[in-house]
């Protein structure tokens, strides 16, 4: 731009002050430019240290007026009643310009859905004893239902009994709406006798993580300041789920305000080895699914809550696009990452909840209008297909701990389990080959996601900056080094610019991807891969499914597609479903539990 000479500046000073355009010299008279500082010198070296920055003491000196006077414009702000359900105006857009989705969302469009084996609908032995379907997939269940071989009545009272059986002792209930789900069962027993049947999930019972408002009862965030919390109404995701005639069960424990597994309520239990945990933040929805006590969950994810209880408890998970699902009624924790995704027992059972809650409701302008293509024909050998690789081959780091294995595991124990994991995981590439797919190795963008990661901390303190202010985070369970309370006081001392600058940084890795998949339909890695970091950045859809055990734990692959590619990512994973047994292996929960070292 051209320097501001001095006759520009003197000419343009009345333009200015017509336009309503304040100087800042105009600014600091409105807020009491003449006060004095309300902090020296010294306070200032310290942010400077902090943000790694180093002023001369002339700079200091101009920078403390404004800097101070900052103070009064923050404390007025606080003044506002700012609900946590209220966007910012920056809004995060996954696609680049030029390359968003085209054509309509057909929510709710009958999907080319496998038919059940005629055997399992009519065999009298399993609609006769309840239990025996706790762990059949909706398509199954749907099946039972539709031709009223097993009323919802009936399905919903043998959930809710596994429910109040398990629910305890694996920590994965916050709240029982059983009065709720009863009512909702009797009434999709009576509109399917009356000839009105609404699809798939037509009286099929299920579980949403307890982040999600359900009028008139109780929404908790798994965090002990809002336990008695009621929301006035219900999130979009409860009632498209209604819409489609599901019947609400339970509120599924979350992590405290979205991360990992504790909450008020203890540590959500894995239902393959109960003394260790399910993971998180979506633990109940994980738990939930794999101990058969619930047909499927919604679960959401912002750095891996989806996948990762997902692949820990042996589910699968769908993480749509950024900007898929509404979130009208979600609790908020970073505006520009939450995303709100189905857990369920089979691949399928994904895409027919996915196509109960995808698209625009006019209440949250992230969601975008973009079809859902379903289509589990589609030949392996039709799509571009690449794989991360390195990561499969990848020597395990034993000094590094991490990579999923338990506790207190010795390097050695480390080296191992995570060897068998990767042998697993290799097979899983070879069957994807026998099933017809050319696999490519891909390189993941050279780029420093984990740098820009604290966008999401920065979000999550501004998010509950109110509590942090009342010390209400001293409440929560979790008060480690690495718990919300210490990050919301940390993330204090991230520079608005950082993080600005982060964001923009992320426009890069969006057009590194963007460069990356214009050649791949989907890509397959490891669930810890580094691609899990940088997709939940970049907004893209991911699922993971079981593909073996290591030491009686689930392992699973992750496929990660295209922005708004959930039918290719379902498709892969599907193919692999088909080829393989461990899909159908459930937990024998009586005597997992009873093997438990840790007291109830």
């Amino acid at each position: 731009m051209p320097r501001t000479t001095r006759r520009h500046f003197l000419t343009s000073v009345p333009a200015a002050v017509a336009a309503g355009v304040a100087l800042p010299s105009v600014l600091d008279a409105q807020r009491g430019g003449g006060a004095p500082p309300k902090f020296g010198r010294d306070a200032l070296k310290c942010a400077e240290q902090i943000d790694g920055l180093h002023f001369t003491d002339a700079e200091e000196d101009m920078a403390l007026g404004p800097a101070s006077r900052n103070l009064d414009s923050y404390e007025e702000l606080r003044t506002l009643n700012v609900p946590l359900d209220t966007e910012p105006a920056i809004t995060f857009r996954p696609s680049l310009p030029g390359k968003q989705p085209t054509g309509k969302s057909t929510r709710n469009a009958k999907l080319a859905i496998a038919k059940p084996p005629s055997s399992v609908v009519s065999g009298s032995s399993r609609t006769g004893n309840l239990e025996a379907l706790a762990f059949e997939p909706v398509t199954v269940l749907a099946a039972l239902i539709e031709s009223r071989k097993v009323t919802s009545t009936d399905l919903t009272k043998m959930y809710l009994g596994r429910l109040t059986r398990y629910g305890d002792r694996l920590h994965c209930v916050v709240t029982l709406t059983e009065d709720l789900a009863l009512a909702q069962a009797a009434n999709a027993d009576r509109e399917l006798k009356a000839g009105r049947y609404r699809g798939p999930l037509h009286g099929v019972p299920f579980g949403v993580k307890d982040l999600f408002d359900t009028k008139g009862i109780k929404t908790t965030w798994g965090a002990t300041p809002y336990e008695n919390r009621v929301a006035e109404v219900d999130a979009t995701i409860v009632e498209r789920l209604r819409d489609a005639g599901g019947v609400l069960l339970a509120k599924l424990s979350m992590g405290a305000l979205a991360q990992g597994g504790v909450w008020f309520g203890g540590s959500t239990r894995n239902p393959w080895s109960p003394d260790n945990s399910s993971s998180g933040s979506s633990a109940g929805p994980g738990a939930a699914t794999a101990a058969g006590l619930v047909a499927f969950a919604i679960g959401t994810e912002t750095r891996g809550s989806i996948i990762s209880p997902s692949s820990t408890c042996g589910v699968v998970g769908l993480r749509p696009t950024y900007g898929r699902v509404s979130r009208y009624g979600a609790m908020a924790l970073s505006w520009t990452m939450d995303k709100i995704g189905p857990m369920c027992r089979s691949v399928e059972d994904c895409a027919l909840v996915f196509n109960a809650i995808y698209g625009a409701d006019g209440r949250d302008d992230t969601v975008v209008d973009a079809p859902f293509d379903w289509n589990p024909d589609v030949p392996l050998s039709k799509l571009r297909i690449g794989y991360t690789a390195k990561e499969f081959d990848a020597t395990p780091n034993v000094g590094g701990g991490g990579g999923g294995g338990r506790g207190g595991a010795n390097p050695e124990e480390f080296r191992r389990r995570a060897e068998a994991r990767n042998t697993l995981l290799k097979d899983a590439l070879d069957v994807l080959r026998a099933a017809g797919a050319k696999l490519e190795p891909i390189d993941l963008p050279d780029f420093p996601a984990n740098a820009i990661n604290f966008i999401l901390s920065a979000e999550a303190a501004a998010a509950f900056d109110d509590l942090t202010r009342s010390k209400g985070v001293d409440q929560l369970t979790e008060q480690g080094a690495g718990a919300w309370p210490n990050t919301f006081r940390t993330s204090r001392f991230i520079p608005a610019v950082e993080y600005i600058r982060a964001q923009r940084a992320r426009t890069l890795l969006n057009r590194q991807m963007d460069a990356l998949m214009s050649n791949y339909d989907v890509f397959l890695s490891p669930t810890g891969s580094a691609s899990l970091s940088i997709t939940n950045l970049t907004g893209h859809p991911a699922a993971c499914l079981k593909a073996g055990f290591v030491d009686g734990l689930p392992q699973a692959l992750m496929i990660t597609g295209k922005l708004y590619g959930e039918a290719d990512v379902l498709r892969v994973a599907l193919a692999y479903e088909r080829a393989t047994k461990w899909h159908g292996m459930n937990p024998p929960l009586d005597e997992n539990l009873g093997k438990m070292k840790t007291a109830d």
